[in-house]
Order: structure tokens, then C-alpha cells, then sequence
């Protein structure tokens, strides 16, 4: 009778293993684990971010010098993960197993993310100067309110409403920075993704983004300023040439293919 209610239990344990792994996924989010918590925890990243925005001054005093018209002057910034820090929502769909964009509206409208590093002091020097500041970001122009309040909370400027350009039909920034270049001298653009600086950037496959960051590198540093982001972006899209359909077991098994170990050897040219 023993031997029958333990094989009983077994057999239970066994149905309920199975429906909770049918229930529970592999966590799709799991490869943004270190990067989320680099992002939210290392002083490294602080640094990081003060370093871009230091360098950014520096741009900023220099303009200023050549330049005897700062009205005329535009520094065009990405918004997410360049001023503003949403690594809350990607620590989200870690913890409750989902994917943007499931719970990046509801984050959005909290709007609680808070300014990275240094973002404030320099916007608000460039605005004190009257160097016309714009943000160019994929946010869904339907967040247009809440994003403001965020603006409001953080004490970041903003000088009127076309100083800020959300999507509304395409993802593509090249025709409103085109816009923003009718009427102003770019100066300087900010951004943690290379599509943030030039179109030709734009859905371009891994080696290709490296030869063309090769080809612009006396840019960086002096007219396009790089943030840290390891969470998300093009450049891991373009590891799966941007198939947003691949499972999270196919990116796994991709992902590990694509690491270079000592033993790699450079195909030939």
C-alpha cells in the first residue's frame, strides 16, 4: 500500500513539473539580465554616462566660441536610454517573463523615469545659452503628454512642442532631422543608437554597422556622442538580421554561435 501511494506521489510531482514548465517558459528576457543590472546597479555606467555628457560641454563651450548666433544652433538628442533611463521596464519583463511591448506604455505613463547622468546640467546649459534643443525619439507620439510630465518631474527643457518629435508614422529619424536642418545648424547629435546619428546607419547587418563606424570615426566624440546601452537596440537586432519573429531558444543558440572565444580565427579577407 506504501509503494503505491509513493508511486502515486511520484507520478503527481511529475504532472505538476510538466504543466508548470508548459506554464513557465524559458525567460525570453533572460540574455538582458547582466546588462539590466549593469545598467541600474554599476557606477561605471554613472561614469559612463557623465563622461559622454562632460564631453558634450565641451562641444557645447567650443560652438559657442565659434559661433556668434546660438539661436541659429541645434543639438539633436534621442530621448530613451540618452536622457531618459527606462531600464525599470526592461527589469520588468525580466522579472514577469514578457517582451516589449507589453508594459512600456503602462511605464510611460507612470512618468518616472529618471534623467541619466548629467543629461539635466548640460540640456540646461545649452537652453540658457539659447542653443535650440530637440528631441527626436520613437516613442509613440500618443505618449506625447505623459512624456512631458516626465520632462516636468526630471527638470529637463523643453522649448516648445515642435522641440520635440515622436513617431507618428515612420521609425526612420532622417526626415526630422532633415526638418530640424532646414532652420538650424546641427552641432552636435546624442544617442545610444547609431541610427540616432545617420540614415545610413539604418537597418544595415552587424559587420556593416563596423566598417561604417570605421569609416566616421573622427565624428564620434566630436559631433555624434555615444550613451551606453547593452539592453536593446540595433545592434542586437542586426545579430538575427532583425527577424523579430526568432524565439528565444533560436537567439540563444545564435547568440552562443556569434561569441569569439581565443581560439577564434579571422576568416580571411
Amino acid at each position: 500500500m506504501k509503494r503505491m501511494v509513493y508511486l502515486f506521489m511520484v507520478s503527481f510531482l511529475l504532472t505538476v513539473s510538466v504543466g508548470c514548465t508548459k506554464r513557465n517558459p524559458e525567460n525570453y528576457n533572460k540574455e538582458a539580465l547582466l546588462a539590466t543590472l549593469f545598467h541600474q546597479q554599476a557606477a561605471e555606467m554613472k561614469a559612463l554616462s557623465y563622461q559622454a555628457y562632460n564631453l558634450a560641454t565641451r562641444q557645447l563651450d567650443e560652438a559657442l566660441l565659434e559661433n556668434e548666433n546660438p539661436g541659429a544652433l541645434a543639438i539633436v538628442l534621442d530621448l530613451d536610454e540618452t536622457v531618459l533611463d527606462n531600464s525599470p521596464h526592461q527589469a520588468e519583463c525580466i522579472i514577469k517573463n514578457f517582451n516589449y511591448p507589453t508594459g512600456w506604455a503602462e511605464w510611460c505613463q507612470k512618468a518616472q523615469a529618471p534623467a541619466l547622468p548629467g543629461a539635466v546640467d548640460f540640456l540646461k546649459k545649452a537652453v540658457d545659452h539659447g542653443v535650440q534643443v530637440f528631441y527626436v525619439s520613437n516613442r509613440n507620439d500618443s505618449l506625447r503628454e505623459v512624456t512631458k510630465e516626465n520632462f516636468a518631474e526630471e527638470e529637463i527643457p523643453l522649448q516648445s512642442e515642435d522641440h520635440l518629435l515622436l513617431k507618428t508614422t515612420e521609425s526612420g529619424k532622417e526626415s526630422r532631422r532633415q526638418i530640424i536642418s532646414q532652420q538650424y545648424k546641427i552641432i552636435m547629435l546624442i544617442g545610444d543608437n547609431l541610427s540616432d546619428f545617420h540614415q545610413v546607419f539604418d537597418k544595415q547587418t552587424t559587420e556593416r554597422r563596423a566598417a561604417l563606424t570605421d569609416s566616421l570615426q573622427a565624428e564620434f566624440g566630436s559631433r555624434f556622442i555615444v550613451l551606453p546601452n547593452a539592453m536593446y537596440g540595433d545592434w542586437l537586432n542586426a545579430l538575427n538580421n532583425y527577424d523579430y519573429k526568432m524565439s528565444a531558444e533560436e537567439k540563444s543558440v545564435l547568440y552562443n554561435k556569434l561569441l569569439k572565444g581565443f581560439g577564434y580565427v579571422k576568416p580571411a579577407e
